[in-house]
């Protein structure tokens, strides 16, 4: 993975999730919402599960 994400285990901000659910709402795919977050996207992808949240399976 070319990206490093300094964030390790960070607990999720309020501001991050809604950013989170508005992006997913939006239809955007997983990588560019993990971009947007700067996360990973192994991390948004379990975070939106937690939250019942489907993410745009595009590439």
């Amino acid at each position: 993975m070319a990206d490093r994400f300094e964030r390790h285990r960070q607990p999720w901000r309020p501001d991050e999730l809604q950013k989170l659910h508005t992006l997913a709402k939006k239809g955007m795919a997983l990588k560019a919402i993990a971009k947007a977050l700067t996360r990973s996207e192994e991390s948004v992808k379990e975070r939106a599960k937690q939250d019942g949240l489907s993410i745009a399976k595009l590439h």
